[in-house]
C-alpha cells in the first residue's frame, strides 16, 4: 500500500505540475495516472487502496466542502436569492429531459434507461468547481454579483437532487413501482443537512472561543465531526434523510458567520490539506475509468453527452432569467456549471451491479461524461472567467 501511495502522490503531482505549465488543468493530469495505474490498464495499484476508494473520495470532498463554507460569506449569497435555488434544480432536470429525448434515437434505449443515464450524467462536479470558484472569491472576481457564491450553492444541493432522483428511477427499473416519499426525500435531506451542520458549526465555534487550542487541533476535531456527520447520513437512511455534504458545508459557513476571523486561518490549512486530497481525489476518478468501454461507445455516445451539455447550459440560463448579469457573466455560469466527475465515478456502475439491461451503456456514458466534461470544463473556467467576470 505504501508503494501506492508513494506511486500516487508523485506521479499525481509531477503530471498535474506538467498541465498546469501547458496552461491546462492539473486534475487533467490527475486522472490520468489514475486511468494508466488503474486494474484497467498496468494495474500497479494495491488493491487495498481501491477497496476504499469511496471513502477515500468522501475525505476528499469533506475538505474541499469545509473550504467552501469557511470562504462563503452569507450577504453575497443572498444577493444570488432565486437563481442560487433555482440552479439547485432546473439544469439537472433539463439535461435529464434533454437525455430522455436523445438517447433513444442515438442509442437504442428506453424511455426509462434513457432517464436512468441522465440522472447519472446531471450531476456537476463539486470536486471540479468548488476550488475554482474559492479562487474567484478569493480575487475578487464575480463578487459584486456573487457569482461564484450562486454557482457554490447550486452545486452543493444539485448532487443531493441528483442522487435521490437516480435512485427513484433505479427503484421503478427494478420493482415497476417508485414511491411519491422518495422525491419528499430531496426537500428534507437539503433542511435537515442545513440545520444538523448549522448547530454542530455554533457547537464547535462556542468550544474554540472558550478553550484554547493549536489552530491544526482545531482542523483535526473539525474533520472528526465532518466524518461523523456522514456516518450520521449512512445510520439514519431509511428513517430521516440527511445530506452530510450539505451539513459539512453549513458547519464552515457558521463558523465563517460568527468567528470571521478563525474561518481565514482554517481557511488556509484547509488549502495545504487540498493540496495532497486534490491528488487522491481526481486519481482516484481516473482510476475508476475504463478505456475499453470509451473504445465500443462509438461517435453516438459522445453526441450523447455533448447534446445533453447543451440542455444543461440552457437550464443554467433558464435559471437566471430576469436577474442583472450581463451576457458574459451569464455565459461564465453556463460554462462553470458544465464539469462532471465525482457523482459518475460513484454511481455509475450501480446499474451494472444490479444486472440491469441498460448497465453498461449506462456506465459507458458515465465514463465520457467524465472524460470529456472535466477537461472542458476545467480548461473554460481557467481560462475564461478573467475575460468574463468583472473584478
Amino acid at each position: 500500500m505504501l508503494t501506492s501511495i508513494a506511486l500516487i502522490l508523485l506521479l499525481g503531482l509531477l503530471l498535474g505540475s506538467v498541465f498546469s505549465k501547458l496552461r491546462l488543468p492539473s486534475l487533467l493530469g490527475m486522472m490520468i495516472v489514475g486511468i494508466v495505474l488503474s486494474p484497467h490498464a498496468l494495474n500497479l495499484i494495491d488493491q487495498s487502496i481501491l477497496d476504499i476508494s469511496t471513502d477515500l473520495r468522501q475525505v476528499a470532498l469533506v475538505i474541499i466542502l469545509t473550504r467552501a463554507g469557511l470562504s462563503l460569506n452569507v450577504a453575497d449569497l443572498k444577493k444570488a436569492g432565486r437563481p442560487a435555488i433555482l440552479m439547485c434544480f432546473v439544469p439537472a432536470c433539463i439535461e435529464i429531459i434533454g437525455t430522455v429525448i436523445l438517447a433513444p434515437s442515438l442509442l437504442g434505449v428506453t424511455v426509462l434507461e434513457a432517464a436512468i443515464i441522465g440522472s447519472v450524467i446531471a450531476a456537476v462536479s463539486p470536486a471540479v468547481i468548488v476550488p475554482r470558484m474559492i479562487r474567484l472569491m478569493d480575487e475578487g472576481y464575480g463578487k459584486e454579483r456573487g457569482i461564484p457564491q450562486l454557482i457554490l450553492a447550486g452545486a452543493s444541493v444539485d448532487d443531493v437532487f441528483v442522487i435521490v432522483v437516480f435512485t427513484a428511477f433505479l427503484s421503478l427499473a427494478s420493482t415497476g413501482t417508485v414511491s411519491a416519499g422518495s422525491f419528499l426525500q430531496i426537500p428534507v435531506s437539503i433542511i435537515t443537512g442545513i440545520c444538523i451542520g448549522a448547530v454542530t458549526g455554533g457547537i464547535l465555534t462556542g468550544f474554540f472561543r472558550k478553550f484554547h487550542m493549536r489552530d491544526s487541533v482545531k482542523i483535526l476535531i473539525i474533520l472528526s465531526f465532518s466524518f461523523l456527520l456522514l456516518e450520521l447520513q449512512n445510520r439514519l437512511e431509511g428513517i430521516l434523510p440527511v445530506s452530510g455534504l450539505l451539513a459539512i458545508m453549513s458547519l464552515g459557513i457558521v463558523i465563517k458567520q460568527t468567528y470571521a476571523v478563525l474561518a481565514e486561518r482554517l481557511a488556509v490549512k484547509y488549502n495545504k490539506l487540498w493540496v495532497a486530497a486534490e491528488v487522491f481525489l481526481f486519481f482516484l476518478v481516473g482510476a475508476t475509468v475504463d478505456l475499453r468501454y470509451v473504445a465500443d461507445a462509438g461517435v453516438f455516445a459522445v453526441l450523447l453527452v455533448f447534446g445533453a451539455l447543451v440542455f444543461r447550459m440552457l437550464g443554467v440560463a433558464l435559471s437566471l432569467v430576469k436577474t442583472k448579469l450581463t451576457k458574459r457573466e451569464r455565459l461564465f455560469c453556463m460554462i462553470a456549471y458544465t464539469p462532471k466527475a465525482t457523482v459518475q465515478a460513484a454511481i455509475g456502475a450501480i446499474p451494472l451491479s444490479m444486472g440491469l439491461a441498460c448497465g453498461q451503456t449506462v456506465l459507458t456514458v458515465a465514463v465520457l461524461s467524465i472524460l470529456i466534461t472535466a477537461p472542458f470544463g476545467a480548461v473554460c473556467i481557467d481560462n475564461l472567467y478573467k475575460k468574463l467576470l468583472e473584478k
